[in-house]
């Protein structure tokens, strides 16, 4: 089975990245999915969402978890019965879950022209440094997206906007890490996070 990647981010938190190559069937077989995971999937038009679905449960059980554990709130958010914090992402052939004592969140994007295109529905701030003539222009609005994205997550609130509450500063894409911000009804929170490429994808997440 192909566990991609497996990252240690602190005492309390791994991040684990799950490189889809199996069929629906392969991935499916092995599973005991509660009766509302089976319908969800079952009820899924694409099979790349199904396996995406899929994949992530195989990422549980890499953490010793099964999809028994897991359950989602009335936002969607994911959570652990043990009541350690989760994040799920699966983005084409790629799937990702982060785990740790204190709320994260992650996100995996494939790395488009198109993200360019929608730049100014979720960007204000960081045009002030971003060079939309550079060859990395791309790749790091991906980054911007991507940890945003992970944010939004986190906070799991209606009512947050990427262009107008969420803030990421300058970064190196050789740095894997930045700084970004939340100023949302008059609180401002700052948050570490790190990202990384592969195969033209792009991982963010929050380091708690």
């Amino acid at each position: 089975m192909p566990l991609y990647k497996s990252i240690s981010v602190n005492s309390q938190t791994t991040v684990k990245i799950w490189k889809i190559e199996e069929s629906y069937d392969e991935l499916f077989r092995p599973l005991d999915l509660k009766p509302n995971s089976l319908e969800r999937v079952l009820g899924m038009k694409s099979q790349l969402h199904q396996r995406g679905f899929l994949s992530v449960r195989h990422l549980l059980r890499e953490f010793d978890y099964t999809d028994q554990d897991l359950y989602y709130d009335d936002h969607g958010k994911p959570h652990l019965k043990d009541g350690k914090s989760i994040s799920i992402t699966h983005s084409f052939t790629f799937s990702g879950v982060i785990i740790s004592d204190k709320e994260v969140g992650i996100d995996i994007e494939m790395q488009r022209e198109k993200i360019g295109v929608i730049a100014k529905k979720f960007v204000d701030y960081e045009f002030n440094y971003l060079d939309r003539n550079s060859e990395d222009y791309i790749r790091k609005l991906t980054v911007i997206w991507g940890v945003k994205e992970s944010l939004y997550k986190l906070f799991s609130t209606p009512g947050m906007l990427f262009k107008e509450h969420f803030l990421v500063i300058p970064f190196m894409l050789e740095d894997d890490e930045t700084v970004a911000w939340i100023d949302y009804e008059g609180k401002k929170y700052r948050y570490n996070t790190a990202f990384l490429e592969f195969d033209g994808f792009t991982c963010a997440y929050v380091i708690p």
